[in-house]
């Protein structure tokens, strides 16, 4: 029987094999024309797109992971491994942004005239709009089901459609005589893919860092709600958006039975449990009030 974690995992899976489909469709079609027509800028275009299918496939060996229940060795369960792993689109984004600074360069030496149709043109516009459904489709997936696999992919896609964009861009200027363009626009394409892979990078690593994921504030409000409590400081939250780690101080009246203070404690994990549902985990210290 397939347990609520299994099962968020695999509507994951599933969003991912449907982009992953889509992104290699998109990029065999600028790659195979690029090529043909000796256009750098539409083959650079085509080679980020099979990046975003690349990334894909680390995106599901990462949601493989992630989705195995809790064990011994990882008493906190294995999602931070949907995190780490969008590292590796990072990684592969800079590795893509490397060889098209290469080849821009390359380029810029030796410029090559590409031969423009208008079935360049048409292929640049079909695709445009498939990226553009599979960024939104991808976000919103992505933001419904807290997954930083899918966060990441599309902000990978969407900077396949700045650079789609500049690259219609550049096919137009070609065609009106400046062949030069192309390589600018690869070494433009080079510079978004870059900017991409920084974004994921600082994202996964507030995560990988345990840094702040809730306001300390909000915390303390729905606390200081709870009858019994006088304070509450010390207040700690790290984790992923969809799984939250929390960790306080309370203080209570020093005369307060630890049969009370037990409850009480109870009361707060199940308060911001019911607020928050992304908190996974509450950890309260009881301590008496001076």
């Amino acid at each position: 029987m397939e347990t609520e974690i299994q099962k968020h995992y695999n509507r994951i899976r599933y969003i991912l094999i449907i982009v992953l489909a889509l992104n290699w469709l998109v990029a065999f079609a600028k790659i195979i024309y690029g090529f043909t027509s000796r256009c750098a800028s539409m083959t650079a275009d085509g080679f980020h797109s099979l990046a975003d299918g690349t990334s894909n496939i680390i995106g599901l060996i990462g949601i493989h992971l992630a989705c195995q229940p809790k064990d011994i060795d990882h008493p906190y369960g294995h999602k931070k491994y949907e995190t780490f792993f969008s590292l590796g689109i990072a990684a592969l984004l800079f590795l893509v942004c490397f060889e098209l600074l290469q080849e821009g360069v390359r380029r810029l030496v030796k410029p090559v005239t590409p031969d423009i149709t208008p079935i360049s043109f048409s292929i640049m516009l079909i695709t445009l709009g498939i990226n553009f459904w599979v960024m939104r489709y991808e976000r919103k997936k992505g933001e419904l089901l807290k997954s930083d696999i899918l966060v990441s992919d599309s902000l990978h896609t969407r900077a396949d459609i700045l650079t789609s964009l500049s690259v219609i861009i550049t096919l137009i200027v070609i065609k009106l005589g400046f062949p030069i363009l192309d390589a600018i626009a690869t070494l433009m394409i080079a510079l978004f893919i870059a900017h991409a892979a920084f974004e994921i990078i600082k994202g996964s690593s507030r995560v990988l860092c345990d840094s702040v994921v809730l306001d300390n504030k909000r915390i303390v409000d729905i606390v200081l709600n709870i009858k019994g409590v006088k304070t509450c400081h010390k207040v700690r939250t790290r984790g992923r958006p969809d799984d939250i780690y929390v960790e306080l101080h309370v203080q209570v009246s020093p005369d307060m039975h630890m049969d009370e203070a037990h409850k009480i404690s109870y009361a707060i994990e199940e308060a911001l449990k019911k607020d928050i549902p992304e908190i996974t985990d509450v950890v309260v210290h009881m301590e008496p009030i001076n």
